[in-house]
């Protein structure tokens, strides 16, 4: 077992110069009533986005646009998450051959479905026919969002947070279902994934990556870059829309612009919220179900210690 440090804070700020955790007043600062999501203020931006843009990170595949690695963060004690451990990804319904032999040679062994039921009935799932791995199905939420129900919310950011505040309230048992599931030293590389891998995946990957001791505002950059994939992935979904007729087409045109939007800021807030409620972020992992053991295992497995 590995010995937790005598502080469970989410970072330990001597391994990270200039490291300063998130509050709501610095979350504040600059938040108006305009349309636009709110802006952070400037952090140590170079060494951010070089670590968020490691050529490693995005995996180029042909039918799927936002599968990331989410290794090479830094994390607990000056240690950095391991590569190929951990993925996540938009729908895998739609991977190609190609696609599954390149996940085949990169060793995935384990697959988390955060969709719903009918969204794997509608759109399909991983192709274990082709490629046998461990499939797992952790429905986050109940049913995909209504976008008669949503209208009256003005912005990106206001939908996301009241979104995210009913999905960890309602799906947290599923989100930390899934942490378990990564948690586990028998389970092979593993993606985790949802249809656009921007909302369930996002919070996932946000609890999964607090536990590992990674500092907010990589976290919230991980989410951020989520954006780049969404180009890609609108531009394909409107244009399958256009073969599927008249009711696809008008679906699509008809899903508010805030349903692709990621501000890291949304998620940066989310982290504080949960901050302010438990005291840590690794409180709010147990107070879901993740074990002291698990966490422990989870950092063991993820994290490549300080040389």
């Amino acid at each position: 077992m590995v010995t937790r440090p005598a502080s469970d804070a989410l970072f330990d700020p001597r391994s990270s110069p200039g490291h300063v955790p998130f509050t709501r007043d610095r979350y504040r600062r600059g938040v108006d009533s305009s349309t636009t999501s709110p802006q952070l203020d400037p952090l140590s931006t170079p060494a951010l986005d070089a670590v968020l843009n490691d050529d490693r990170r995005s995996l180029a595949l042909h039918g799927v646009h936002n599968f990331r690695d989410l290794g090479g963060y830094p994390a607990l004690d000056g240690g950095t998450t391991r590569w190929g451990l951990v993925y996540r990804a938009d729908g895998l319904g739609r991977l190609t051959e190609n696609d599954v032999e390149v996940l085949r040679a990169r060793g995935l062994g384990a697959v988390i479905d955060l969709r719903t039921d009918t969204e794997l009935a509608e759109r399909g799932t991983y192709p274990v026919d082709q490629h046998s791995v461990a499939f797992h199905h952790l429905s986050v939420i109940d049913r995909t969002w209504n976008p008669e129900e949503s209208a009256a919310v003005a912005n990106a950011h206001d939908f996301l947070m009241q979104a995210y505040r009913n999905m960890l309230a309602s799906g947290s048992d599923k989100i930390a279902r899934a942490i378990q599931v990564i948690a586990d030293p028998e389970v092979a590389p593993v993606v985790f994934h949802c249809a656009a891998g921007k909302d369930r995946t996002g919070l996932v990957a946000a609890m999964l990556l607090a536990v590992l001791g990674v500092p907010e505002e990589y976290i919230a950059a991980d989410y951020g870059k989520t954006a780049e994939g969404m180009k890609a992935m609108r531009a394909a979904w409107a244009k399958l829309a256009e073969t599927q007729g008249e009711e696809a087409r008008a679906r699509m045109e008809s899903s508010p612009a805030y349903y692709f939007e990621c501000p890291p800021e949304v998620m940066a807030e989310v982290l504080v919220e949960l901050r302010e409620t438990h005291g840590t972020l690794v409180d709010y992992a147990r107070s879901i179900g993740i074990t002291d053991d698990q966490i422990d295992a989870l950092r063991q497995r993820l994290i490549e210690p300080a040389a």
